[in-house]
Order: structure tokens, then sequence, then C-alpha cells
């Protein structure tokens, strides 16, 4: 990186952090630190939301997703804006009407202390992980790209998010998550406009999207009922429904993020505009990464996009098979560059059949580099759609925008990261040490907040430093996030909709519904996102079924 880029960078996140805390130092009480004293607008809530979901997994994989499978992963979100409208009518006037600091507490006064305090230990256990993977995912990139030492990435990224997060509170969260949330649209943006202006100067943006669709990477919606795939229209609308419910409804990092807003009304104008935004924000991001597929498409690609894995083949017996296969790549590129430079191309069907049947030996090709990579060590990744975008940033990006680039990638992991620890810092006080804790000072619990803070920030980076002992980390917290949702979700379900259910009932229910979704996990019945939908129905049912039974 260039002197700008890493100026760009530093004055960029040292504005955010220092911002924050110094407008946000001073707590008084619980309230201030855990609610920010309720004075957040609607539009702040709305960009906190947006801000606590779009991790730098979102920048990092979704462009790579778009760059391989097209818009097909649109549909994981289809179900948003509906969970939101549940959510403003039927959720947010429960927890503002009762003045709770954290989702959980609703659920003792609902049912019971036992139910309060299983749902807050699901929650810890997986929102605790989620924290760290949000640090450690943009950190093993980040590392590996730019040849930063990756443990001491994670340390510095998670000592940046403990300090203003501890010192400043859920303010201060609030705060810059707004700012950062500006730094990355602008990023989005200008990175959007950069890959339009870099492709040839006879090649339109309709003939971007025409070459796109060439490719079949336009395609959004799929009407297959197959409960295996992962993405379809009835996934998204059923299975994404029940996880956004959940995530939005009932997870704690959300849920502060709106408890802190001035009013009921601030509260839902703020998640309503994620529910009206985040659809076309998903697409914008899927629609860079197929556009840096047509990029690519008139510049030669890498076999393999991540550097870290091309270094260790070129250090193995395999080079010479790898090199070839680049080789080989570097002449159909020249081939098919050919057919793309036809005037005739965009309307000719025979050149356009000839040119897939190149593009296909191409990705043929990737295959087989990958399946390599296999042989060398069993631990490398050979996915490298995640690495597609940041490759892009480094090798392609003019001196400013790179800095600009990361520092959109790293204040989206600082931003989740933020919002996760605040989170489970406030469940911890409030749920777990304040429930059987009850009779010090407030400025005592402001202190053991930030505690808790700091340590739950610790823990994070703890499992971020040996995340490597782990494989497909970015897969498993959304698998771990599946595996509790939908029997959290169902808990407050019947909370709010079924007041025949009593606690016995709903605190059996949620441990059976929980053990059968456990196990339809191990048996990989379905793909991961109906686990969401099957623990809410049962839960809800379970509890029907129970109250019958024993009748309390």
């Amino acid at each position: 990186m260039s002197l700008v880029d890493w100026l760009v960078l530093s004055f960029t996140l040292i504005f955010i952090i220092t911002y924050g805390i110094w407008k946000n130092y001073s707590h008084k009480n619980i309230k201030d630190y855990i609610k920010g004293g309720n004075k957040a607008s609607w539009l702040t809530v709305g960009l906190s939301v947006m801000a606590t979901q779009a991790s730098a997994i979102t920048f990092l994989s979704t462009p790579g997703q778009g760059f391989n499978d097209g818009m097909g992963f649109i549909q994981f979100y289809f179900g948003l804006p509906f969970a939101m409208i549940i959510i403003c009518i039927f959720f947010i006037p429960v927890y503002h009407k009762l003045n709770l600091f954290t989702a959980y507490e609703f659920l003792e006064k609902r049912f019971d202390l036992k139910t309060r305090t299983l749902t807050s230990i699901l929650f810890l256990i997986q929102r605790g992980l989620a924290a760290g993977i949000t640090i450690y995912a943009p950190a093993i990139i980040l590392s590996v790209v730019l040849g930063w030492n990756l443990k001491s990435l994670v340390v510095i990224i998670g000592l940046l998010v403990i300090l203003y997060t501890m010192l400043g509170g859920t303010k201060a969260v609030n705060v810059t998550q707004k700012y950062q949330m500006f730094i990355i649209f602008s990023g989005m943006i200008t990175a959007f406009i950069f890959i339009i202006q870099s492709l040839p100067d006879n090649i339109k943006f309709s003939n971007a999207l025409q070459l796109a669709g060439i490719n079949e990477k336009l395609n959004m919606l799929d009407f297959s009922f197959d409960l295996e795939n992962r993405y379809t229209f009835w996934s998204g609308i059923t299975g994404g429904l029940f996880l956004a419910l959940s995530y939005f409804g009932t997870d704690q990092s959300q849920v502060q993020r709106y408890l802190s807003a001035k009013s009921l009304k601030e509260s839902q104008r703020g998640l309503m505009m994620n529910g009206f935004l985040k659809i076309p924000m998903q697409f914008f991001i899927l629609l860079i990464g197929v556009l840096v597929f047509i990029f690519f498409q008139y510049e030669k690609a890498p076999i393999h996009f991540n550097p870290y894995v091309v270094e260790k083949v070129n250090e193995s017996n395999y080079k010479d098979a790898f090199n070839a296969l680049e080789r080989a790549n570097e002449i159909i590129h020249l081939q098919k560059n050919e057919q793309l430079n036809e005037k005739k191309f965009f309307y000719d069907e025979k050149m356009q059949a000839k040119y897939l049947k190149l593009e296909k030996k191409i990705q043929e090709n990737r295959s087989k580099a990958k399946k390599i990579v296999e042989k060398i060590e069993p631990k490398l990744e050979t996915n490298d759609k995640d690495y597609v975008f940041i490759y892009f940033i480094i090798n392609y990006l003019p001196k400013g925008l790179i800095g600009l680039l990361l520092a959109v990638i790293l204040s989206a992991a600082m931003s989740s990261s933020a919002s996760e620890i605040n989170a489970l810092s406030a469940i911890t006080l409030v749920d777990l040490y304040k429930r059987f804790k009850s009779h010090h000072k407030e400025k005592h619990y402001v202190w053991v907040g930030k505690l808790f803070t700091l340590i739950w920030g610790a823990i994070a980076i703890g499992f971020a430093l040996v995340g490597n002992l782990f494989e497909n980390l970015i897969q498993l917290v959304n698998i771990i996030g599946s595996l509790f949702y939908g029997t959290i979700l169902g808990i407050f379900l019947v909370a709010i909709f079924i007041k025949s259910v009593k606690s016995k009932a709903i605190f059996i229910s949620a441990i059976i519904s929980e053990l059968i979704i456990l196990f339809i996990f191990y048996n990989d019945w379905v793909s991961f996102l109906w686990l969401n939908f099957i623990g809410g129905i049962l839960t809800v049912a379970n509890s029907l079924i129970i109250q019958q039974i024993i009748k309390e």
C-alpha cells in the first residue's frame, strides 16, 4: 500500500474511534451506558441496525458470492421486510411499554426467571462465538493479502473495538456506526463507479449487464422446492423470515440498537428503514461482485485469488501442474477476448456459445487448480470467493481508494463486533449479574458493565486467535445462529401471542425443541436456513401440547 492509502485508512479509523469516545465518555447510570440515555433518532437507529448486521464478512463474501454464483443469494433476504413489519407491530411496543434494558427481561415478566436465564445463555453461546468470528474473518483475509501478521491484526481490531465500546457504551456504538455506514456506502459506491469506468471503452453498462445475463449471473429467483438448496424463493420467504424475526426481534445486539431510541415511533421508523434498504443494499453489493466478474472477462484473472494458497503451491511439488493450468487459462483468455471484442458479439448467438465454451474451460481449470490445492495441505482453503473482491481492491484500485476500501472492511468488522460485545455485556450485566446482585448503586453497575465489555472483548479476541483450529468459520457462525435462533424465537412468539402457555410448558418445550434441532442438524436432513423455521414452529407446537398435558 502507498503512503496515501495508509493515511486514508489511519485517519478514517482514528476519527471514528476518537469522536465516538469524546462525545459519549460520561455515564451516570446503566440507562446511559446500555440504552444511550434514549436519545437516538430514527436515522441513527436505522444506520446502527444496518451496521450491526453488515459485518466485514458482508463486504468480503457477498461480492465473491456475486462473482461465483450471481444474484441468487438475494433470495436469502426476501423474508426480511415482512419480519420488520411484524417486529414493529408486535415486538417493539411490548419492549417500550415495559421500559426494558434487554429483550430477555420480558421473558421473566411473562414466564419466570429460569426461562429468562435459559434464553440469555442460548444468546451468549451463539453471539459470543460470532463476536470472535467477526474479528477473525477480515483479519485472516487481510493478513493473507497484505502480508500483515494475523495475530497482531486480530489484537489491533479487537482492542480498538473494546476501547470505544467500553468507554463510550451504547451511544458510542450508535454514533460510530453512523459514520461507519457513511464510509461503507461511500466506499462501495466508489468501487462501483471505478469498475464501470475500468471496462473497455466500447462496453456500456447495458453491455456489461447483457454479458452477465449470458453467464446466468442475473438469475435472482429459484422457485424449486428443495430443502437442501440454501437459497431459493421458498427458503428465503420462510426460513429467512424466521431468521430475521429472531435476529432483529430477539437478538440483543439488534434489540439494543432500537431500545436506545427517543421513542417508540423512532424505534419503529429506524427498523422500517432497515426493512426498506436491506434488500437494495445487498442487491447493490452482489451487483458489484457480478461487475467484478465482468471486469475479469476482459482482464486476465488468476487461477486462484488467494495469494497465500498460490505461494504454498509454488513451494510444493505440484508447482508445475498448477502453473500449467495458469498458462492454459491465459491462452483461453486471449481466445475468449477475440470473441468479446467482435462488434457483433452481443447479438450473435453462435459467438456467444463459443465464448461460453471457453469460459467453461477456464472454470474447469480453476476447479482442477483447487483439487491440486487439496493435495498439498488438507487445511488450506480451496474456496477463494472471499478473496475475489479484496484481490481486486489491492491490484486494480488507484492510490487512496485502496485505503478507503480497506477502511470499509475494517469499519464493518468493528461495527459488528462492537454491537455484539456491547450486547453480550448488557445481557451478562442485566440478565445475570444485576438479577442476582440487585443492591448496588448505579455507578457500580456502570463499571461492572465496562468490565464485562472488557471480558467479552478479550474472549472474542481469544477465540479469534485460535480460529485457525477450526474450518469454515464463516459458515460455522451462520449454522450456530440457526441452531439457536428458531428456539429463541419460538419462546418469544409464545410469550407475545399465546397467553395460555405458562412458564413450565415453555421451558420444557424449549429444551425439547433445541434437542430436536440438534438431532436434525446432526443428520443433515435440511439446509441450515430451514432450522430457523422448524425450531420456531416446534417450540410453539410443543409448548401447546405440553401445556395441555401438565395443566399448570
